[in-house]
Order: C-alpha cells, then structure tokens, then sequence
C-alpha cells in the first residue's frame, strides 16, 4: 500500500540550490511506489506568521491555509528539506512550519539538509530536529544531506561525483527507516485513536 508523503522545501532564494535535493527525494519516494508531493515554501507563499490556521475560525481561514491543512492532515510522513543558513534555520520553511501545529501530531519526519558547504546543513538539522519533536511529531534518527550541493547534485536533482554517489548510496536506509515509522504510525493510528 503507497504512503502519503509531503516533501517540504523553504527556500526563496532566486538562484536556489536545496530544490536539487528536494526533487532528489521526491524521485527517491515515488520510485519506492509511494504517494510523493513537494510542497514550495516559495510556491505556496504565506504571509509572515500572524494567525496559526487553528486561530482563524472554523471555515474562515484563508484558502490556502486550508488546502495545506488538509494535506498535512491526510499524510503519513513529513520529508524536511533544510538549508542551512547562518548557523540556522531558514526562515521560509520555519514559517510555513509554524503555521500550523496540531494538524502534525501523531506522524513521522525525516530531515535532509544542504548546504554550498561541506558541513552539508549539518546544524541546520539538529535544530529542526528538536523543533519537529516538540511540534508532536516522531523524528526519525536517519538523515541524509547534501554538501557542497553544487558538486553532489546536477540542476536535475540526480546525484554527480563522489559526494552524489555517497547520497545516493545513503538513501535507501534513510528511507526504510522513515517508511518503517510510518506504517508503525499509520498502524497504531488505526487501531486506537491518538489521546488528544
């Protein structure tokens, strides 16, 4: 049975590279058989954070407050695409995050990170992974990443050099390990209904 995978990317740099790795693991799923869709910080383009979708009346949130909501929702896992920039977080991704809190419960989360470094986003994801936990959902201990991605990944999103071939080589753990936790979720939420 084909899981429902959201890929989430944040960039909205111009020249951006991370979508490289987004379409990576976006091929990656979907050539596993699995339900894939990439969604575009960028693309989708919310406001900075006023209102979380929770606090808009029921029925009154903006339509694509909703139409997110509803894909959140019906997934089974959740891919982070990460960049790092400063240190940190990048914002379009934080962003889009936050808008939304309950609607993640009770579902896995990978993180694949990048840079045009060679530490490959490395701090980037250790601070998602605290902030996706606390945001109620189970990270899985696999990550892959992509540094410098410039020289692992081509304009298409397939690997190059000895840093894709590595990627690539990484990938199939990455994702068992992630497919493993969301047929355990998607078990236990059928058979007993999430406490809150």
């Amino acid at each position: 049975m084909s899981n429902r995978i959201l890929v989430l990317y944040g960039s909205y740099r111009s020249d951006r590279l991370g979508i490289r790795l987004a379409n990576f693991v976006v091929e990656g799923f979907r050539a596993r058989g699995d339900d894939v869709e990439l969604i575009d910080a960028k693309e989708v383009n919310l406001p900075m954070l006023d209102r979380m979708y929770k606090e808009h009346k029921k029925g009154e949130a903006p339509t694509v407050l909703e139409t997110l909501a509803r894909k959140i929702v019906e997934a089974d896992g959740f891919v982070f695409i990460t960049g790092e920039y400063n240190w940190g977080m990048q914002p379009g991704l934080k962003n889009l995050t936050d808008h939304f809190l309950e609607e993640w419960f009770w579902r896995p989360a990978a993180i694949a990170s990048y840079s045009a470094g060679r530490f490959a986003g490395a701090r980037a994801a250790m601070m998602w992974h605290g902030t996706l936990s606390e945001m109620g959902m189970v990270v899985v201990s696999s990550t892959i990443s992509a540094g410098p991605i410039s020289q692992t990944l081509a304009e298409d999103g397939k690997p190059i050099g000895d840093g894709g071939k590595a990627l690539a080589g990484a990938f199939p753990r990455f994702a068992d390990d992630f497919t493993w936790w969301v047929e355990a979720a998607k078990a236990q939420r059928a058979r007993k209904k999430p406490p809150y």
